[in-house]
């Protein structure tokens, strides 16, 4: 787990070695442990480093094989590197190190570019193939790890943060209305390859991209599981898919167990963390470290979990640490969390995540997380009414239960200079869910929120807050094993009992009944989703800045509406937009973008 930079130039000039060396002092949390820089002509590479796997010296990165004519930097993990080493090893060829860094170069020059189809893990990589002159960037099947790109004529830039990319200079940061109407009705996501800005992109998920020296390039996405039935489970009842996504869910989890270091696990009190523990806990492994974190509460809203974290980690023994904070440690972190992120983030849980992840950072350097479960066992209640739509109604029925404004409220919202005069949203939903290879709208509704929606909330929200404080989390939800099986699962077994029944079944064999029947939990951070006090106050002063009326993002008087909401009966729903927002307006201040 590191932060990854470099630049190649496609003109004949050398790279900016000073502007890799920026880059990568971005990103010094992402990577605490150590740094690198290779040079090699057209490209030049740069690296930090989180030791997790190999500590030596000989892990370290930029790795260069001058018999094999590669050089490399990775960020990320592959679980399988034991078992591919051994296989190359095989096949003859040697190694130098124990990382999983070097199986990476030497399985790209026994396979080829199909050596991303042998990796199992998260990664984000940058290779250099000096007798080829190619530079490769690949990113894993989910968008797990992130790498964002800057290219401007006859050079490109990539980084695994964005801030770092700024850092670099010579980014076009005007906003890209595409993008912007993206963030404004899709709860903060703006899916890749766009970013707010319009001189950065993101590489997409399970994609390779293999750029020559002369700046021709061509994508390959490697893996797209499809959300059919296969006829090889036909006849296949309740028991035997309970008993499948078992093993593969143990797979997933013991897969992330590999490193030098120790694992713990950060234990929400809800089902999917819970279920880590004790599958965990039934493979061996004994004392686990474990998190959970808290705040406040606001009349009835609690503003913690603590009752079903306490309860798993007594079932299971585990070294359990409570982390509880109060109203008056949030607005500083919201100023840091802002800091940290690699975009715009909407989500009012990712300031508890920076928070959580600095605690845990203290006691381990990795842990594993539960994200993704609800997105590939249909565990949002606008899953189940999916059920009963027609295969050709999907689109209509999840814009109702998923976004939060339509194309004409936001032409009441953005400002005409930035205003995207075609419903972008809504032709991008379309299409994807209109693509073959899902059998059933909740088939095409799942798919869309796996690999479109996912790698740009969660996922990113929980590997920039993670990394700012060079912690790796791993999301065993997320094995590609894993979601391919879940994506060939009838509807039925995962929207049944309130969604994500399979797991549920799964769940009953290792945990006690009250963790697994109890009603659906988020991440309680209660005042942030009001928007009030402080918090309001902050908003309130990033919406009113210098920078925010000189930039003219939102309509003034839509903003004054905002504003003024709290007493009316759509306060809840006001406070959500207002933080959306405010937070946009904040993020560009804080990185100076005008």
């Amino acid at each position: 787990m590191c932060g990854i930079s470099g630049e190649a130039r496609f003109d004949g000039s050398t790279p900016d070695a000073a502007a890799v060396t920026r880059m990568t002092e971005a990103m010094r949390s992402r990577g605490p442990d150590g740094e690198g820089l290779w040079r090699d002509g057209w490209v030049t590479l740069g690296h930090r480093r989180l030791t997790i796997i190999d500590l030596s010296d000989a892990g370290g990165q930029p790795m260069v094989r001058e018999d094999l004519g590669l050089g490399l930097v990775f960020n990320g993990c592959v679980y399988n590197y034991p078992q591919l080493r051994d296989e190359l090893r095989a096949a003859g060829y040697t190694f130098h190190s124990t990382s999983d860094t070097e199986v990476i170069l030497v399985a790209y020059a026994h396979w080829g570019e199909r050596f991303v189809d042998h990796l199992v893990g998260m990664f984000a990589i940058g290779l250099v193939d000096r007798r080829r002159r190619r530079l490769l960037l690949a990113r894993d099947r989910l968008g797990i790890k992130p790498l964002y790109l800057a290219e401007t004529p006859g050079r490109l830039r990539f980084a695994s943060t964005l801030p770092a990319l700024l850092r670099a200079g010579d980014v076009d940061t005007g906003i890209d209305p595409v993008a912007l109407h993206h963030y404004l009705s899709w709860h903060s996501i703006v899916p890749a390859p766009r970013t707010v800005l319009r001189g950065v992109r993101k590489l997409p998920p399970a994609t390779l991209r293999v750029i020559e020296a002369d700046g021709r390039s061509r994508d390959h996405v490697y893996w797209r599981p499809e959300y059919l039935r296969d006829p090889a489970h036909a006849g296949m009842d309740a028991a035997d898919w309970r008993a499948m996504v078992g093993d593969a869910l143990r797979t997933a989890v013991r897969r992330r167990l590999v490193a030098d270091v120790p694992v713990g696990v950060l234990l929400s009190g809800g089902l999917d963390s819970s279920m880590i523990v004790a599958l965990l806990a039934e493979a061996g492994q004994h004392h686990l470290q474990t998190f959970s974190i808290g705040f406040d509460s606001r009349g009835e809203e609690t503003g913690d979990e603590f009752h079903y974290s306490d309860l798993v980690a007594r079932a299971f023994d585990t070294d359990h640490r409570r982390i509880r904070l109060a109203d008056d440690d949030l607005v500083p972190a919201v100023r840091r969390t802002v800091l940290a992120m690699t975009e715009p983030m909407g989500s009012h849980d990712v300031v508890a995540f920076h928070l959580l992840s600095e605690q845990v950072a203290r006691h381990v350097k990795v842990a594993q997380s539960g994200q993704g479960a609800d997105e590939v066992f249909a565990g949002y209640g606008y899953h189940q009414p999916l059920a009963r739509v027609p295969r050709d109604g999907a689109a209509e029925a999840f814009a109702a239960a998923f976004f939060d404004r339509d194309h004409a409220e936001l032409h009441r919202v953005v400002s005409p200079a930035y205003a995207c005069a075609h419903d972008a949203s809504r032709e991008l939903l379309a299409a994807e869910l209109a693509a073959p290879g899902a059998d059933t709208a909740l088939d095409a509704v799942l798919r869309l929120d796996t690999h479109l929606m996912l790698p740009d909330d969660p996922v990113k929200r929980v590997d920039s807050m993670s990394m700012a404080w060079g912690l790796e989390v791993r999301t065993p939800f997320l094995d590609q094993d894993l979601v391919a099986l879940a994506a060939a699962c009838p509807p039925e077994h995962k929207v049944a009992d309130g969604g994500k029944a399979v797991l549920k079944e799964v769940a009953r064999e290792v945990l006690p009944a009250e963790v697994v029947d109890r009603p659906k939990g988020y991440f309680p951070v209660p005042a942030l989703r009001n928007v009030d006090g402080p918090v309001r106050q902050l908003v309130t002063e990033a919406l009113r800045a210098p920078a925010a009326r000189e930039r003219g993002l939102f309509r003034p008087e839509y903003v004054a509406e905002l504003l003024a909401e709290p007493d009316r009966a759509e306060a809840a729903a006001g406070s959500n937009k207002l933080w959306q927002l405010g937070l946009l307006e904040l993020w560009l201040q804080t990185h100076d973008i005008r």
